[in-house]
């Protein structure tokens, strides 16, 4: 008996394989980039369904006064809780590498290539939702209040404790939630570190000492988050290369709940949506075969959505130096 193998030239949707190692190679390659935080701010919500409605809080029901006093033998004074609906929608953001065979039979690791190229392309998928966290959340016109201090922080006589203050108050005003989370850009950060005001706090310090848990001790929030991821923001093929901060000269105030849920609000929602096939913390990354290329495609997606769910929760401080 003779045996023919055949191979596919275009595979069809069962000959992908969704290959879970190569997911979980680029996972701990996404754990170990510290400067990425777009999945670090507001809660995630796996999410099965790719769209769908959520429920929102009703800020006005929750806190208006409606308790009377009661007589004997009458009913107590009644309310409703209005949650209000609204939709997400998980785009799917794919991007893929090549390997071809070529190169594959010279590679001295077969693979190294292979672990190369998921990282590749998971760089690229991070580098796309870190882009879309920023245009979503980091800039003017999202927020119920934009505020720029009146004397930048990398200016003598700044008072940025008293600017982030004004900002928990206004948000403790409108929504009676006192903000958690301070997002600050790095040059931000290196104001801080050098202002007079941050000094004198930590006057023992050295300027370099002072981390981001000393500055959430001063600011009195929970946590303080530096994003430190860039990009390149020129042409491919420019004469000069430049790359850039995502987050700026820029500080955003908010309150993000622990866990999301209908009966507490938070700034924004994450929806990850992990009924995509084969995905590992929001990401998949898939191995097969391009026959008419002579090469393996190592392809990776993620399929997200960032909502802002109530906007007077944040606080956007643009232009925190200059």
């Amino acid at each position: 008996m003779t045996f023919i193998n055949v191979r596919k030239a275009r595979p069809t949707p069962g000959d992908v394989h969704v290959n879970a190692p190569l997911t979980n190679v680029a996972v701990a390659w996404w754990q170990t980039q510290t400067n990425y935080i777009a999945d670090a701010i507001f809660p995630i919500v796996p999410v099965a369904k790719q769209s769908d409605l959520y429920y929102k809080w009703s800020k006005e029901e929750l806190l208006r006064d409606e308790a009377q006093p009661r007589a004997p033998g009458t009913e107590s004074a009644g309310g409703r809780f209005a949650v209000q609906t609204d939709s997400y929608s998980a785009k799917v953001e794919a991007f893929h590498k090549d390997i071809d065979d070529q190169l594959r039979e010279n590679a001295d690791s077969v693979l190294s290539l292979d672990a190369s190229a998921t990282r590749f392309v998971a760089q690229k998928l991070l580098t796309r939702r870190e882009s879309t966290f920023f245009s979503k959340f980091f800039t003017t016109g999202v927020w119920a209040t934009d505020a720029s201090p009146s004397t930048k922080w990398d200016q003598a006589s700044s008072t940025p404790r008293s600017d982030v203050d004004a900002g928990k108050l206004k948000i403790q005003e409108t929504t009676g939630f006192t903000p958690n989370v301070l997002v600050l850009g790095p040059y931000v950060l290196r104001a801080l570190r050098a202002n007079a005001e941050v000094r004198d706090q930590f006057k023992y310090t050295s300027a370099d000492s002072i981390d981001t848990a000393m500055l959430a001790r001063f600011f009195g929030v929970d946590r303080v988050v530096v994003p430190t991821a860039i990009q390149t923001t020129t042409k491919e093929g420019a004469a000069t290369q430049t790359t850039s901060f995502f987050a700026g000269k820029h500080a955003l105030l908010l309150y993000s709940a622990p866990a999301p849920s209908i009966m507490e609000p938070s700034a924004g929602y994450i929806f990850n949506w992990s009924g995509n096939t084969g995905a590992l913390a929001g990401m998949r990354i898939k191995r097969f075969r391009m026959e008419a290329l002579a090469s393996d495609r190592i392809e990776g997606e993620m399929a997200y959505d960032f909502k802002v769910v109530a906007n007077e929760l944040g606080y956007m401080m643009n232009a925190a130096v200059s």
